[in-house]
Formats: structure tokens, sequence, C-alpha cells
């Protein structure tokens, strides 16, 4: 694992909307985690569930090569992506986009920046829903 000051620094260079080449490297539970893909940092790359298609066999498997997109870092040092490859994307993206990231086409190109902590609120309204919150990748 990477210490925090080398999240920092990696996490500094990238942008929401960059391209990344990535290998996937593990899929533990087709269609009930997401995937782990390496990018070639030393910080690994994961793709959610959420972003992916409803059906495991539709996604990419071990040993799939192909771009990825960085949608969200945090403090989890961890990169999380999105397949460039729409054929990787849940169906209704477009409408996932507009629901739950409305800001994502102005976030494009942006740094990519730790938020920090989640606030005491933030965390009591994720648990009281079982759907994640607006500004939530």
């Amino acid at each position: 694992m990477v210490t925090v000051a080398e999240w920092a620094r990696i996490r500094s260079g990238l942008r929401f909307g960059q391209i990344l080449e990535g290998t996937v490297v593990k899929v533990p539970r087709p269609g009930a985690i997401g995937v782990f893909v390496d990018v070639g940092l030393s910080v690994g790359g994961f793709v959610d569930v959420l972003l992916l298609p409803e059906r495991g066999e539709d996604w990419p498997t071990e040993g799939t090569v192909g771009e990825f997109e960085i949608w969200w870092a945090d403090s989890r040092r961890q990169i999380r992506l999105k397949p460039a490859d729409s054929r990787y994307l849940r169906d209704n993206f477009a409408d996932f986009v507009e629901r739950f990231r409305p800001g994502w086409p102005s976030d494009i190109g942006r740094p990519v920046r730790d938020p920090g902590p989640p606030s005491l609120e933030e965390l009591r309204a994720t648990a009281r829903s079982d759907e994640p919150p607006a500004d939530s990748p």
C-alpha cells in the first residue's frame, strides 16, 4: 500500500475523465462487486458494480486490456474508474449520471481532489438510503 504522501502526489497528477490503459486483474464476484484494474501506477484501479452492466457475464474478464476513465479518487488510495468502452457500461449510464452525478460533464478535465472524509450528516444519509449520494461515484 502507498503512503498518504505518495497517494497525494499521485492524485495531484490525475484529472477526471483522464484515459488510462489498464488490464483487468481480478473479477471477484461477477455481477456483485466490481472489477480491479492495473493501470500501471503504484495504486490500483477499481470499477464499481454500479457502473458495469447488470449481467456479470457482460463485464470485462480477467486479462481484458482496455481504456478506463478516471471517475473518482479520494482518500481510499485507489483510483475509481469507468470503462471507456460502452460495452462495459451499464445500459442506462446517461440516466445514472444525470441522477447520481449530474456534475460529471463539467468535472472532466478538472484535477482530482480529495474531498476529505464524509460529514456525519453524509454518513447518516447514506445509512438511511440504499442509493449512493448524488456526489458519490
